[in-house]
């Protein structure tokens, strides 16, 4: 079954369209995913045999690959959001969840590298919640 997905960066200069299936989701919390999110984790989609699609933007897209390991990342060089990255040579799609623009019908599956999560990120069940910026 194949589905058809539509993202971008934050300030629009790059789009993009990815006709595939997501077959993982994880939610990464090992110290390099947390640098580049500024955040407790990566949440990142994996789309095996997809068909990614650069629809505006392709010029501003940007890769850094972090020496000696598997770490990678696309990125806007306008606004810095992560894009997908067309992992060719291991024939998957990696595509950031939060620069999609479509609803996903999976749903998180694991947590993954808690052995490196921040000190900060424990009981975050329990913080309060709220719908807007608390007054």
């Amino acid at each position: 079954m194949s589905h058809l997905h539509t993202g971008s960066c934050l300030c629009g200069a790059v789009k993009f369209e990815l006709e595939g299936e997501f077959k993982k989701f994880f939610l990464c919390h090992c110290s390099r995913c947390r640098k580049t999110s500024g955040s407790a984790h990566c949440a990142s989609l994996f789309a095996p045999g997809a068909a990614l699609r650069w629809l505006s933007g392709e010029d501003k897209i940007r890769f850094y690959r972090h020496e000696e390991t598997h770490f990678a990342r696309t990125f806007c060089s306008l606004c810095g959001s992560n894009v997908p990255t067309d992992a060719k040579a291991r024939g998957l799609v990696a595509v950031p969840a939060g620069c999609l623009d479509t609803d996903v019908d999976i749903k998180p599956q694991a947590h993954i590298f808690m052995d490196s999560k921040g000190n900060w990120d424990e009981s975050l069940v329990d913080v309060p919640a709220f719908d807007g910026m608390p007054s």
